[in-house]
Parts: C-alpha cells; structure tokens; sequence
C-alpha cells in the first residue's frame, strides 16, 4: 500500500514584539528621507541606545525599513568622519564620539571626568567578562588576590551583576557583565570582545 503523500503547511509565528506594528512596505523617496531625518534626531537625543523594535513602535514603522534607514544612518556618519558617529551597540543604536578623538577629549574634560576604575578594577572586570559566569573564589584564585572590594565597586558602577549560583557547597554567587558592561566599551553583544588565548594577556590600559 502506498504511503499517503501529506501537503506540507507552511505557518508563519508572529513576533510578539512585532504586535502592533505596520506591515513591512517599500518607503517612497520624501517618506524615507522623513524618517530618516526623525530616526536621526530621536537617537540623538537619546540617553541610551535605542533598539529597532523600539524605534519601529515609536515611530509605527516596519522594522525592517527601520534597520535599513538605522543601517544608512551609520554608513553616513562613518564615511563623515567627523567628531561623532553612530554605533550598533547593547542591541540599539546610539550616537557616541569618535574614537581617534578620545585621547584629545579626555584631556579637553579632564576637570569634569567622573572618577575612573583603577587598574585592579578593570583588572576585575576583564576576568569576569572574560571567564563569565565566573564566582568570587574563582576571581580570587586567577588574580592571586581578594577581590571582594573590586567586585562591589563593579556592581556599585553597575557594570557587573549577580545571575544565579554555582551548584557547589556554599553555593557562591555567579558574576556577569551587565548590558551598562556593553554600552560602555561601545559592544553590540559579548561575541566583539577581542579573542585572548588567556585573560592575562589583555592590556588593561586599553579599557
């Protein structure tokens, strides 16, 4: 007997973040050049980095026009090369300066700079980022040193949070990088992070 041939059904799962949103359209010329231009001021005002999806329900725009114009305005701040650009970072995009004049800049503000993370902080935070989800004993053991005072001071500047616990006796805490952690050293995700063979090769003065 012949085996029954069975129509194969194609469905499609909508995004719930997507509920709500304009089906996707090809923008005319002056629409485009529209929101293009709103896009550019809403991440300019912005505080922090703005998400596609956030950006399309803001604006009631499909969010795949939404990352072509994002995508354009990046192109176009890159080719300026001018004092500020646009970067895809934690998952948004936000407007930042230009780092060829960081070196200049730092000096320029060096009376209003916020205070810095020492060495051995950033020491700290290149291991966790590095080795995460990483405990404090394991911190410990790979700088030969406590570090329960540089860990707080991460978490105090957020840069660093708690996620969950190592299922060994004493059940100590597990430390990640936060998403303030990507927003800071300008990083789209944890996969930009140059590759080390070990962590005690990064040159902590570059952070």
């Amino acid at each position: 007997m012949a085996a029954e041939e069975i129509d194969s059904v194609s469905i499609t799962v909508e995004d719930p973040a997507d509920a709500g949103l304009p089906a996707e359209r090809v923008l005319s010329s002056e629409e485009k050049l529209h929101f293009k231009g709103l896009v550019e001021a809403l991440l300019f005002t912005a505080s922090e980095p703005l998400s596609i999806a956030s950006l399309a329900r803001r604006l009631q725009l499909d969010k795949t026009s939404l990352r072509e114009l994002a995508d354009e305005l990046v192109d176009e701040y890159q080719a300026r090369d001018g004092g500020v650009k646009l970067f895809e970072i934690a998952g948004g995009y936000q407007f930042l300066t230009s780092e060829k004049y960081a070196a200049q800049l730092r000096d320029l503000t060096a009376a209003d700079r916020r205070e810095t993370l020492s060495r051995s902080t950033l020491e700290t935070l290149a291991i966790i980022a590095y080795r995460q989800p990483i405990t404090l004993p394991e911190i410990d053991e790979i700088r030969g040193v406590g570090s329960r005072a540089l860990v707080s001071t991460l978490l105090a500047r957020k840069l660093i949070k708690p996620q969950g616990y190592r299922p060994v006796p004493g059940r100590p805490t597990l430390y990640v990088t936060s998403r303030q952690f990507l927003e800071h050293f300008r990083l789209n995700s944890l996969t930009d992070l140059p590759v080390l063979e070990d962590v005690k090769e990064l040159k902590f003065d570059d952070f």
